[in-house]
């Protein structure tokens, strides 16, 4: 029995290696083990990661003194290198993609290295929206950033499972073929579910700002996944980046909008 356990930790331990190795441009040992099938399923636990690397440096540069403005353009532009930015080449693509009228040809244009008109637009309006809802938090900016980094990575999972994927030779059908069932994803629904109550549960927050993001959050998870496959009859690698990049973007924006209304009506 014990053995067991020792061999499933290994597993898990390896593949969040590799989820880690798949996902970010952190530079990790050669020597340590990965295991490639699976690794999908730690995405959300990488997004935590990632969230509390740019909670600690909110935390620092404010101790710095610098200005909000300056902080949230750093912690954006760091964002974007530890990801190397996968899921907003993604995001741009499926801009791409949309912004041809004839659907038979979306996903040629998809597949296509460089970027049209639609693709910068949107990747400069994600980074814009990023930059300006974590400045204008009045609260809770570590809170936000695993709760966007979680939700996104989550939605992405979601997508996987519920759709159909619509390139079999694609870079992305690896992750289809180990997710089959929803009951896969559930577990982790309730992590990131849960992980919007610890900042209540220490005081950071408050309760509306708790249930808002929790409940919000896997609302926009689910819609901005919903929304790609109404649009494109399926799923790529690019609409799976663009989805994580969405939902980032958007519950960065519910938490502003969730602050706000505390303020006004609490």
């Amino acid at each position: 029995m014990l053995y067991r356990f020792r061999q499933l930790c290994r597993k898990s331990l390896a593949r969040l290696i590799a989820s880690v190795m798949f996902y970010t441009c952190v530079p990790l040992p050669a020597s340590w083990p990965v295991e490639f099938d699976g690794m999908t399923l730690y995405a959300p636990i990488v997004g935590l990661l990632i969230a509390l690397v740019l909670g600690g440096l909110w935390q620092g540069l404010t101790a710095l003194g610098l200005a909000t403005g300056l902080i949230a353009t750093i912690v954006v532009a760091v964002w974007l290198r530890i990801t190397g930015g996968l899921h907003l080449d993604g995001a741009m693509d499926a801009a791409d993609g949309l912004g041809v009228s004839d659907p038979v040809r979306r996903l040629e244009v998809m597949r296509d290295s460089r970027s049209g008109a639609f693709g910068v637009m949107v990747g400069i309006v994600l980074l814009g929206l990023k930059t300006m809802a974590i400045a204008t938090l009045t609260q809770g900016h570590l809170w936000a950033l695993i709760a966007a980094c979680t939700w996104g990575r989550w939605g992405q999972l979601a997508a996987i499972v519920r759709y159909p994927y619509l390139r079999p030779e694609g870079q992305g059908a690896f992750h289809k073929a180990y997710l089959t069932s929803p009951w896969q994803i559930v577990p982790l629904f309730l992590l990131v579910f849960g992980l919007n109550f610890l900042p209540l549960y220490l005081g950071q927050v408050t309760v509306a700002w708790a249930c808002g993001m929790a409940v919000g959050g896997g609302a926009i998870a689910l819609g901005v996944g919903s929304w790609f496959n109404a649009k494109f009859g399926g799923q790529t690698g690019d609409t799976y980046g663009a989805i994580v990049e969405w939902t980032e973007a958007l519950v960065l924006v519910l938490a502003n909008l969730v602050a706000a209304s505390y303020q006004r009506f609490g």
